[in-house]
């Protein structure tokens, strides 16, 4: 912690409690004590030395652990798949089983998946409002005609609601960079069928600023403190 102490609802969001917002619901309900006394600002600074409750019992900032993860095809992003169906967790050591997936690559994608036990990472990342841009190479079965492309930064109709894409950039007739800031069930492969057109590989290379080419597919790395800060940096221009 710095000198200055930490805003209480980031405390309590770092115990595991839950997201930043949540957390600024339960002090103002009362249920969190500092050094003893009701405490119901937020922004109330926690020190070194102080003591936190939640519900009457001392809370303190648990150690967090992320990890970059380059999915491979053919795993659903699930701890456990009803349908029986190979996941993402098979292919990472015990000590990871506890992490979450933050989003979520469908099975017939790959790619950069962050998963993590910081439940304000994963807020961040996911929140609508944050727009994090999340970067893809799409191969196509056939040609598909720039025009149809440009429809989808306007947005299409898809099943799961509108969607859009940010910006796009053509790399052969067959294949396409695409960036979005929205993460609605399948929707680029969605959106592409809008436009008749059918995805053959899908392939996620960035979260916000994060990026890693030579991670091997179905193998993982930790990130590093700065990398998980990069995460809510606003992204390099895409052209």
């Amino acid at each position: 912690m710095i000198s200055e102490g930490t805003r209480l609802n980031k405390f309590l969001a770092s115990c595991g409690i839950g997201s930043r917002r949540a957390c600024d619901t339960l002090i103002q309900e009362g249920g969190v004590t500092l050094n003893g006394e009701a405490c119901t600002n937020p922004a109330t600074r926690v020190k070194d030395d102080d003591v936190v409750r939640f519900d009457g019992k001392r809370v303190s900032p648990r150690q967090t652990t992320t990890i970059l993860f380059k999915k491979p095809r053919g795993y659903v992003c699930s701890k456990q798949d009803e349908l029986g169906r190979a996941t993402i967790y098979e292919l990472l050591p015990p000590k990871f089983q506890h992490l979450n997936h933050v989003g979520r690559l469908d099975r017939d994608s790959e790619g950069l998946l962050v998963l993590t036990n910081d439940g304000e990472l994963a807020n961040r990342l996911t929140h609508p409002s944050n727009r994090v841009e999340k970067e893809y190479r799409v191969t196509l079965t056939a040609s598909v005609d720039h025009r149809d492309l440009k429809k989808l930064i306007d947005g299409v109709h898809t099943p799961e609601g509108h969607a859009r894409a940010k910006s796009f950039k053509r790399l052969s007739p067959r294949r396409v960079s695409i960036v979005l800031e929205t993460g609605l069930k399948r929707q680029i492969r969605e959106m592409f069928k809008t436009l008749g057109s059918q995805v053959d590989k899908l392939f996620r290379i960035r979260i916000g600023r994060l990026t890693d080419p030579d991670l091997p597919l179905g193998r993982w790395r930790h990130l590093e403190r700065h990398e998980t800060e990069m995460l809510s940096l606003d992204p390099p221009r895409h052209s």
